[in-house]
């Protein structure tokens, strides 16, 4: 399986963005998929994860509210839109991908990053 993310940019405080990840391979739908991000300097941490069929997902309590996961099992691709965005969601932004149903946890495989820049 490979992930691809895309997207990313640079926007002003308080702007939207819309990020994707698009999958390959035929067994999409059998993996949750989670986004993570990397700020300058920091660890990489858990920002949103929804499971195989869209209907369960989970927020870091930095982005509840702010940012929502979707996926499109049909063209297998998973998106991060992220509102209100603050220059501290700056940070290179990862998606990646578990089998099981559980959200958290060690993930199975990661695509490249996308950087998203927020501007004051």
């Amino acid at each position: 399986v490979q992930l691809q993310a895309s997207g990313g940019g640079l926007v002003q405080a308080g702007g939207s963005l819309r990020l994707s990840c698009a999958a390959s391979g035929r067994t999409f739908s059998s993996y949750v998929v989670g986004w993570f991000r990397q700020a300058p300097g920091k660890e990489r941490v858990f920002a949103a994860a929804i499971n195989w069929s869209g209907d369960t997902t989970y927020y870091a309590d930095s982005v509840k509210g702010r940012f929502t996961i979707s996926r499109d099992n049909a063209k297998n691709t998973v998106y991060l839109q992220m509102n209100s965005l603050k220059p501290d969601d700056t940070a290179v932004y990862y998606c990646a991908g578990r089998y099981g149903g559980r959200l958290l946890g060690n993930y199975d495989f990661w695509g490249q990053g996308t950087l998203v820049t927020v501007s004051s």
